[in-house]
C-alpha cells in the first residue's frame, strides 16, 4: 500500500499547476472521488502525502485509490462547473452527495364516523382521503401537529371506526391536546364538524374559520352554554396566537437559505432552513463525519444541495468561511438566472437567524447520538472559547488539597458529555515529598496519571487512565498550568490543558492561559459548566483529605497504646474502618487482624476498656 501511494504522489508531482477537476478511481476503475482544484499539482499531491493531517475519511479514500485522471480547465470556475457535472452523473462514493431524495410529502384524513388528520410521505391505495403533494415535508408536518393541537385532534393513530366503544385516554386528553374520542363521550357530529374546520384550517382558509368559530362561541354563550363557549375561545385564540408567531418569525428575512453545522465526537450536523416571505417553509439536515476544513467542506455541501434543486433564493448564509465564495456565487447565480450572494452575518437580525440554524443542528445532532441539544451547544461554545482543535466531550480536572501541607492528596474528576463521570474519578496521595507545595503536587499527580496511562497502553486498555482527556482543567491559575506543562512535554501529549481561577470569595472567575485570562462571567453556559467542574473537583478532593486527616487522627489515637505503631494501627483501621468498631471488638475479633499478636489485641482490648 505504501508503495501504490508512493507511486500515486509521484504522478500527482508531475501534474500542471492549472485549474482543473481530478478523477480518483479504484482498481475496478470505478469513479470513488471528483474534485476541483486552483492548481491541479498541489491538490492531487497532498492526498498521497503524509495521512497524518487527513481526516479518517479522506485516509480510507487515499487506501482505495489505484489511479486517477485529469481534465485541465480554462479556469477555476470552468472546474467548478464541470466538477458539478461530473459528481450529478457518477455520485461517487466519497464525495458529498445531499441527494434530494426528500419526495413529496401529503395530508391523510382517513376513516369513516370519527376521521383523523396525519402527515404522510407517500400516497397509498387504502381508501383514504388525501391533500397533496407538497414539497415541504416540514411545512406540511408543522401544519398538521398545529390543526391537530388547536382542534384537539386525536394523534395516536388508533382507528376509532372499530376501537371498543370506551377506554382509557392517553395523556394528550388530559393536557388538553384531544378531546378524548377513546373515553367514548364524543359527540360524533360534533367532532366531524371539528375536523371540517380543521381541513379548512389546513388549505389557509383562517379568516372564515375565525369567523364561524366567534359566531358559535357567541351563541353558546346565549344558550348559558358557558363550558362549550370556552371551548372554541381556546381555539379562537390558538388560531390567532399561531398567525401572531408566523408573522413575526422574522420580518426582515425574505428569500435566503440558512446553513449552519453543529460538530462533536467526530460527526457534523448540518442543517439548513429555507425562508421566503419572511417565513421558514422548509427545513432540512445531512450527517457528515469531521473534516478539518469547514471552508472547503461548505463549498461541496453549497454545490452539491443546489446541484439537486431548482429552487435557488437571492440569498446563501452561511455561518463560516466558503472556500472559492467568488466562483460559487457565480455558479449559483447562473442557475437561477440572476444574482446570487454568500452571506456571513457579523450583527444584527441575521446572526440570530444563523443561531437558530446552529441551534436546530446542535438539537439534530444531540438526538442522533443520545445526548441533548444543551449539551452539545454548551461544548461548541467552550471549543469555541478556549480555541479548541475538538470539542472537549472529555474533560479531566484535577485538585490539590491538605491542611499546612498536612495530609497532602489530590482528585481527578472527568465530566463526559458535560456531566460528572464518576466511574472515572481517581484519587492520589502524595508521596514524593511532605509540605506545602501545590505546584510539586501537581506535578507529581499528572506525572502518575500519564504513566498509568503509558501501562494501561500496553495492556490495551481503553477505559479510566487509559483514555485520554480531550481537556485538561485545573484548579488554579497559570502558576498550576506552568507545573504540568512541562509533563505533557515529556510524554509527547497534545491535550489543551488551562487552570480555572476563582475569585477572592472562593467564586470562579475566568480561565487561566498562557498570556492572560478568558473572562467567562458574560457566557452563562460555559460559566455555568465550569464553576460546576470547579465546585466538583475541590468537593471530591476535600472530601478525601478529611479522610486522610481523620485516619491519620485516629491512627495517632491507637499509636499511644503499648505494642501498636504506625503499621499496625492502618491495619486495625483498614480491618474495623472506625474507631468505634475497634472499642466493640473482642480480644479474638482484634487478634484476627494480620500483623496483630495476642498480646497486641489484649493491650488493645484493655486500653478501651480500663473501667
Amino acid at each position: 500500500m505504501e508503495e501504490k501511494r508512493k507511486a500515486l504522489r509521484q504522478k500527482a508531482m508531475h501534474l500542471p499547476l492549472l485549474p482543473g477537476v481530478y478523477i480518483m478511481k479504484n482498481a475496478k476503475d470505478e469513479i470513488i472521488y471528483i474534485g476541483k482544484a486552483k492548481a491541479l499539482k498541489n491538490r492531487v499531491s497532498q492526498y498521497f502525502g503524509s495521512q497524518n493531517g487527513h481526516p479518517l475519511k479522506v485516509r480510507k479514500m487515499v487506501e482505495n485509490v489505484d489511479h486517477f485522471d485529469y481534465i485541465v480547465t480554462d479556469s477555476e470556475f470552468e472546474a467548478l462547473v464541470l466538477e458539478c457535472s461530473l459528481i450529478k452523473q457518477h455520485m461517487p462514493k466519497y464525495n458529498i452527495l445531499l441527494k434530494d431524495d426528500k419526495g413529496y410529502s401529503y395530508i391523510r384524513i382517513a376513516g369513516e364516523r370519527y376521521k383523523t388528520i396525519q402527515s404522510v410521505l407517500q400516497r397509498n391505495d387504502d381508501g383514504a382521503e388525501y391533500l397533496g403533494p407538497y414539497t415541504s415535508s416540514y411545512a406540511v408536518k408543522q401544519s398538521v401537529d398545529a390543526a391537530n393541537k388547536i382542534f384537539m385532534l386525536p394523534q395516536c393513530g388508533k382507528d376509532f371506526d372499530n376501537a371498543r366503544p370506551k377506554e382509557r385516554p392517553c395523556l394528550h386528553y388530559y393536557i388538553h391536546q384531544c378531546c378524548g374520542v377513546c373515553t367514548g363521550k364524543v359527540n360524533q357530529k360534533e367532532y366531524a364538524e371539528t375536523v371540517a374546520q380543521a381541513i379548512r384550517f389546513l388549505k389557509g382558509d383562517t379568516a372564515d374559520i375565525l369567523k364561524q368559530l366567534r359566531s358559535d362561541m357567541e351563541n353558546a354563550a346565549e344558550q348559558l352554554e358557558f363550558e362549550q363557549a370556552a371551548k372554541l375561545r381556546d381555539r379562537i385564540q390558538a388560531i390567532e396566537r399561531l398567525q401572531e408567531k408566523q408573522k413575526v418569525i422574522y420580518k426582515s428575512v425574505e428569500e435566503q437559505d440558512v446553513f449552519s453545522m453543529a460538530e462533536t465526537e467526530g460527526m457534523i450536523c448540518l442543517a439548513v432552513l429555507r425562508f421566503a416571505k419572511g417565513r421558514l417553509f422548509d427545513s432540512e439536515h445531512f450527517f457528515f463525519d469531521k473534516t478539518d476544513d469547514f471552508s472547503k467542506m461548505y463549498s461541496d455541501v453549497i454545490t452539491s444541495f443546489y446541484s439537486m434543486r431548482q429552487n435557488i433564493p437571492k440569498r446563501v448564509t452561511v455561518d463560516g468561511e466558503v472556500e472559492g465564495a467568488e466562483n460559487v456565487e457565480r455558479w449559483l447565480s447562473e442557475k437561477r438566472g440572476s444574482k446570487v450572494i454568500i452571506f456571513t452575518p457579523q450583527r444584527g437580525e441575521q446572526v440570530e437567524v444563523v443561531k437558530m440554524c446552529r441551534e436546530n443542528a446542535q438539537e439534530k445532532l444531540a438526538l442522533r447520538l443520545g445526548k441533548t441539544g444543551k449539551t452539545v451547544a454548551v461544548l461548541e461554545e467552550l471549543r469555541d472559547l478556549l480555541g479548541l482543535e475538538k470539542t472537549p466531550n472529555y474533560i479531566e480536572s484535577y485538585d490539590i488539597s491538605h491542611t499546612a501541607g498536612q495530609d497532602s492528596v489530590a482528585g481527578m474528576i472527568v465530566f463526559k458529555d458535560a456531566k460528572p463521570y464518576k466511574p472515572a474519578y481517581r484519587r492520589f496521595t502524595i508521596k514524593s515529598f511532605t509540605g506545602n507545595d501545590d505546584y510539586r503536587s501537581m506535578n507529581e499527580v499528572l506525572t502518575r496519571r500519564f504513566i498509568e496511562y503509558e501501562q494501561a497502553k500496553l495492556r490495551n486498555i481503553e477505559d479510566g487512565f487509559g483514555r485520554l482527556p480531550d481537556l485538561i482543567l485545573l484548579d488554579g491559575g497559570i502558576g498550576q498550568v506552568h507545573a504540568v506543562e512541562p509533563i505533557l512535554k515529556e510524554f509527547n501529549l497534545n491535550i489543551p490543558l488551562f487552570g480555572m481561577v476563582k475569585d477572592n470569595k472562593h467564586k470562579t472567575r475566568a480561565i487561566a492561559k498562557n498570556g492572560g485570562e478568558i473572562e467567562i462571567q458574560s457566557k452563562r453556559r460555559v460559566f455555568s459548566l465550569i464553576s460546576s467542574i470547579q465546585d466538583e473537583v475541590h468537593r471530591y478532593s476535600v472530601a478525601y483529605h478529611h479522610q486522610k486527616h481523620k485516619h491519620r487522627t485516629l491512627a495517632m489515637t491507637l499509636t499511644e497504646i503499648e505494642g501498636i505503631g504506625d503499621k499496625k494501627a492502618k491495619a486495625l483501621l483498614q480491618h474495623f474502618k472506625t474507631l468505634k468498631a475497634i472499642k466493640e471488638a473482642s480480644i479474638l475479633d482484634l487478634a484476627e487482624v494480620k500483623g496483630i499478636s495476642d498480646t497486641n489485641a489484649l493491650n488493645v482490648y484493655n486500653h478501651f476498656h480500663a473501667e
